[in-house]
C-alpha cells in the first residue's frame, strides 16, 4: 500500500465522522424548531470588531490547550492498550495539591514555575501509579480501579479545598486556596498576537501554549524514535509477543501510566497559572473525560489530537452565542457525542478495509523462488540465526514471505530455521 493510500484511510475516519455528526447535528436542530444554517452562521461569528474576533480566537485557544493536554494524557495510555478513565481525578487533584504548594512558598519566577510544575506532574503520576500496581500485582482492570480513585480524588480535593488549603474567608461564596505569588503566574503571550498585526484582546493568551505544544513534541518523538516508544507499541499489539521478544509487559504498564498521569497533571495548570491562580469551586471539571473524546478524534496521534482540541473548543465557544441566538446550547453537547460516536464506527471501518486489503494483498502475492538474494534456503526460517550469523540461503529452496508480503529471511544452515 502506498503512503498516500495510507494517509488517505488514515484521513477517511475523521471525514467521515465529521461529515456524520453534521448531518445528524442539522436533523436534531431542524427537530427541535431551528434552522440549521442560522445554528452553522452563529458558531462561526466571531464578531465585528477586530478585538472582539482576536478575542474570540484567545478563547478558542485557552480551552484549546488544556484538552490538548488530556487527550495527550489518554492517548500514552491507549496506545499501550490501557484505558486510563481516571484522566478527571488525577488532574483535579494534582492541580489543588500545585495551587496550594505553590501558594505556600515564595521562590524566583522561574524556579517557582518549575517547582509548580513539577509538584502537578508528580502528584498526577503518583495517582495513576495506583491504577498500573493495582494492575500488575492484583491483575484489577483499569478501567474499574481508576473509575473508582476519579471519586476518590474529587473527594480529596473538595476536602482539601474546603479544609486543610482553604485561603478563602467564612463565609465567602467561592471556597478557593490562597493565591499563588505573582512570581508563579505563568506571562500570557498577547504581545506574540500583537506583534502579528491581531487587535488587543480582553483576555490573555495563555502562555501554557508553548508549554502543551513541548509537551506534544516529545510525546510524538518518545512514541516513534524511541525504543521505549517501539515497546509500547508492540506490548499494546500484542503483550504475548512483547513478552516473548524480552519485554517486560508489567513494567511498560507501570512506565506507561506514570508518564499517563504526569501529563494529566499539566492539565488545569493553563488555568491555574494564566488567569485564576487560585484553585476554587468554579475550577473547570470534565477536561479528563473530554479528552478521551479528542483522543479519539485525533487517533492518538499529538498531531490529531491538537486539531481534536481546536474543534471542541470551537464547539464549547460557540455555546454562548447559540443561547443569544434562542438555539439550545445542548446542541454543542449533541455534536460533541455524534462525533465521538461516528469516529469509533468510521474508525473500525477504515480499520477493517486497511485489513481487507493486506489480507487480498498477500493471496495474490506469488511464490518467490530463493535465489540467494531473496532468503530462499534449502529450509524455511524465521529470522537471523542466534549466533549472528549471516541471513542469505544457499539459493535452493523456496523463500518465505512474511505477513506483510516481503520476502522473509531464512537460515542458510541445513533443514528448518529455528
Amino acid at each position: 500500500m502506498t503512503a498516500l493510500r495510507r494517509l488517505g484511510l488514515s484521513l477517511m475516519a475523521p471525514a467521515i465522522a465529521l461529515v456524520v455528526a453534521l448531518a445528524l447535528s442539522a436533523a436534531v436542530i431542524a427537530l427541535i424548531g431551528q434552522n440549521p444554517v442560522t445554528a452553522v452562521r452563529v458558531m462561526f461569528d466571531f464578531g465585528d470588531s477586530p478585538a472582539q474576533q482576536t478575542q474570540a480566537i484567545v478563547l478558542v485557544l485557552n480551552r484549546a490547550v488544556p484538552l490538548f493536554l488530556a487527550g495527550l494524557a489518554v492517548s500514552v495510555a491507549f496506545r499501550m492498550g490501557l484505558f486510563n478513565i481516571g484522566v478527571e481525578g488525577q488532574y483535579r487533584i494534582a492541580t489543588v495539591l500545585a495551587a496550594g504548594a505553590g501558594a505556600a512558598v515564595v521562590l524566583p519566577g522561574p524556579l517557582h514555575l518549575l517547582f509548580i510544575i513539577v509538584v502537578a506532574m508528580a502528584v498526577g503520576a503518583f495517582w495513576a501509579g495506583i491504577v498500573a500496581v493495582l494492575k500488575v500485582t492484583r491483575g484489577v482492570s483499569e478501567v474499574i480501579s481508576s473509575i473508582m480513585l476519579n471519586f476518590i480524588a474529587l473527594g480529596l480535593a473538595s476536602y482539601l479545598l474546603t479544609g486543610p488549603l482553604r485561603g478563602s474567608p467564612e463565609g465567602a461564596s467561592i471556597i478557593t486556596t490562597s493565591e499563588i505569588p505573582e512570581s508563579g503566574w505563568f506571562p500570557g503571550l498577547n504581545g506574540v498576537l500583537t506583534g502579528l498585526g491581531l487587535a488587543e484582546p480582553r483576555s490573555d493568551l495563555y502562555g501554557f501554549l508553548v508549554v502543551a505544544i513541548v509537551v506534544g513534541v516529545v510525546v510524538a518523538v518518545l512514541i516513534k524514535r524511541t525504543r521505549f516508544g517501539f515497546d509500547l507499541r508492540a506490548t499494546g499489539m500484542s503483550p504475548s509477543a512483547a513478552t516473548a521478544s524480552g519485554v517486560d509487559a508489567r513494567r511498560m504498564v507501570l512506565k506507561t501510566m506514570l508518564i499517563s498521569g504526569a501529563i494529566a497533571g499539566l492539565i488545569g495548570l493553563p488555568e491555574l497559572l494564566g488567569d485564576a491562580h487560585d484553585y476554587n469551586t468554579e475550577f473547570t471539571a470534565g477536561l479528563g473525560f473530554l479528552g478521551i473524546a479528542v483522543a479519539l478524534l485525533g487517533r492518538n496521534s499529538p498531531l490529531g489530537i491538537a486539531f481534536g482540541a481546536l474543534l471542541f473548543a470551537f464547539l464549547d465557544r460557540a455555546a454562548i452565542p447559540l443561547q443569544f441566538a434562542d438555539i439550545p446550547a445542548s446542541v454543542v453537547t449533541i455534536i460533541q457525542g455524534t462525533i465521538v460516536l461516528a469516529v469509533v464506527v468510521a474508525n473500525e471501518i477504515a480499520r477493517r478495509v486497511t485489513r481487507q486489503q493486506a489480507e487480498r494483498g498477500n493471496a495474490v502475492a506469488p511464490p518467490t523462488s530463493g535465489d540467494g538474494s531473496t532468503g530462499g534456503g534449502q529450509g524455511p526460517g524465521d529470522g537471523p540465526p542466534p549466533d549472528g550469523g549471516p541471513t542469505t540461503g544457499t539459493g535452493t529452496g523456496v523463500g518465505v514471505r512474511n505477513a506483510s508480503g516481503e520476502p522473509g529471511r531464512t537460515d542458510s544452515r541445513q533443514g528448518a530455521g529455528a
